[in-house]
């Protein structure tokens, strides 16, 4: 398997240095434009950043529940190759081309949002058409992320946990050298992303007022995270004795914490956090990555399991939907868009941050990925959730580099649950955002609006007891988080829908029109029809099929109008935008 992950790796690279190269060139950036950050720049939401340290927090931001949770599920139903091609090639050409485009169509236009974009080269009703998908599919976004945390915050892990396979035979035989179980405490995390947030707050501090060079903020704050990871579990926020349901109390404390996180400045709470956080990530991914190169385990997995997953899906569209965020994500143009462009310091910057992070992101899916290649069929492992499979599979990896195995599964766990809460506070942020852009208003008060606004339906959903046809009560996200791959996919096709309007009214090259086009049609097709399969079927939930519907219309709507408006498109005279 080392070398196969080593291929991938080697075309990743590749494909910054030519691709994302002749992308640059094509957007022609100007390291000596004045970007919106220093144009606006605020202390609070404009505020220029080192691209190193910019990347760290952005990388933290995008990498959420999806290159994990989608790569295993898609590996679990379809096997491991169709899910291998799509993260590679899809993540190249798609994925990173997505987010270079709308991190640099952002920064080119004052740091707009991409609904502002689609105003300014279609018409208000379908800016307000598309300002209220990405709303709404950020709210439930929101709701599902926080009922996942919520829930990994009450409820105790204890899995069985296999021992390693024999040295002779590779982990893929399944013969087992001991048995015994994992227990991971919630309040335990609960506590270590208490500790977590502490810590980013006094860094944003201390950089604020200190403005230390960068090597010592990171020696010092680092090691802090792997100390709040360690002693987290020995001081749990431990709330089940609470008279009602106690993820309840959880879930409306952690929307609490993204209305006012949503609106501290960037520099006091987003930036540490998203730096912090994207080192916890680089230490999975390289810890991890190392790990499977000196094990290189077997692949137990089969590769191609049919065109048809067990429960009815075909392979296409939905292996796309399902492999989400792992090669291409929508929200990943809000992020670009709403948060990281108002930080971008030089407009070159923009490769490393946008085409760069997401292939960073691409190899979280590889990793997570290989975590069900080394499985075999039918081992007990491949039957538990997506966060205990990546949590055995980098602890496995991690455990090759001397450390205990009990230790290096927690760590996976942890980290899965970190990467969900990191991307939290900025959907509050940035569905603000949207707020304000859409309504025109300005100042505190206007923020403060936008952030009830866009919190008072989680806040009401995360109370309800949602039932299946059989009347037993199940959580949240489950009903939500059926359409978050459709729904992420069609918005990162309406995306570039938005951005190749931009290309052609503003005379771009032929050429990036054309390779920004292509992965529109491709993506506008494959999500389109997936969601509508996914609204058709017979088993889907009351609520997933109004919210599908609602979300399809609006979709359609917007797509038809971008179609109608590139048809009659000339490019415009010198002076617009780019």
């Amino acid at each position: 398997m080392a070398w196969l992950i080593l291929g991938c790796l080697a075309v990743y690279v590749v494909a910054y240095l030519v691709y994302g190269r002749l992308l640059a060139r094509l957007f022609a950036l100007d390291p000596a434009a004045r970007t919106p950050a220093h144009e606006h720049a605020d202390g609070a939401d404009f505020v220029p950043t080192s691209r190193f340290y910019l990347l760290s927090q952005h990388f933290s931001a995008i990498s959420a529940a999806g290159p994990i949770a989608g790569p295993i599920l898609a590996a679990l139903a379809f096997g491991w190759l169709p899910a291998l091609l799509w993260i590679v090639f899809g993540n190249v050409f798609i994925g990173a081309l997505h987010d270079m485009s709308a991190l640099v169509g952002s920064v080119k236009h004052r740091a707009c949002s991409v609904a502002e974009i689609v105003r300014q080269y279609l018409n208000p009703r379908t800016y307000a058409a598309f300002t209220f998908y990405i709303w709404l599919a950020l709210v439930y976004v929101i709701i599902a992320f926080t009922d996942i945390t919520a829930r990994a915050f009450v409820e105790n892990l204890d899995v069985a946990l296999p021992g390693m396979a024999s040295a002779d035979a590779g982990l893929a035989t399944g013969e087992l050298a001991g048995a015994g179980r994992l227990q991971v405490a919630g309040a335990g995390v609960a506590s270590s992303s208490m500790l977590y947030l502490a810590l980013a707050l006094a860094m944003g501090v201390f950089v604020k007022l200190a403005k230390p060079p960068l090597w010592l903020t990171t020696l010092v704050f680092v090691p802090l995270v792997g100390a709040a990871i360690w002693f987290g579990p020995s001081l749990p926020l431990d709330w089940r004795a609470a008279p009602e349901n106690p993820s309840l109390y959880w879930a409306w404390a952690i929307l609490a914490y993204c209305g006012i996180a949503s609106m501290l400045p960037v520099w006091l709470l987003l930036q540490p956090r998203g730096y912090l956080g994207g080192f916890f990530l680089y230490l999975t991914l390289g810890g991890g990555l190392v790990g499977l190169l000196i094990a290189n385990p077997d692949i137990g997995w089969d590769g191609f399991k049919g065109f048809t997953s067990a429960g009815g899906q075909p392979l296409v569209p939905f292996l796309f939907i399902t492999i989400a965020c792992g090669a291409c994500s929508g929200f990943h143009g809000l992020v670009c868009s709403g948060t990281t462009s108002k930080q971008i310091d030089r407009e070159p910057d923009s490769r490393l941050v946008g085409y760069g992070g997401m292939l960073l992101e691409g190899v979280v899916a590889l990793i997570a990925l290989a975590c069900v290649m080394h499985l075999v069929q039918g081992s007990e492992i491949a039957k538990q959730n997506p966060d205990k499979i990546f949590g055995y599979g980098v602890g496995t990896f991690l455990a090759e580099l001397g450390l205990p195995l009990s230790f290096c599964v927690s760590f996976g766990m942890l980290a899965f649950a970190t990467f969900v809460y990191d991307t939290l506070d900025v959907c509050t942020r940035l569905a603000r955002y949207l707020f304000q852009e859409f309504t025109g208003w300005k100042g505190r008060a206007a923020g403060i609006t936008g952030t009830v606004v866009s919190l008072a339906l989680p806040f009401w959903v995360v109370a309800q007891t949602v039932v299946d046809a059989k009347g037993a009560p199940i959580p949240a996200y489950k009903v939500i988080w059926p359409l978050f791959g459709s729904s992420n996919q069609l918005l990162a096709g309406l995306t570039l829908l938005g951005l190749v309007l931009w290309l052609v009214r503003t005379g771009k090259p032929r050429l990036l029109q054309v390779l920004v086009a292509l992965p529109m049609l491709f993506m506008l097709g494959m999500t389109m029809s997936a969601l509508y399969l996914q609204v058709r079927d017979p088993k889907a939930t009351p609520v997933l099929v109004g919210v599908g519907w609602v979300l399809l219309a609006l979709a359609v709507w917007v797509a038809v109008e971008g179609f109608v408006a590139l048809a009659r498109s000339r490019p415009a005279v010198a002076g617009r935008q780019g």
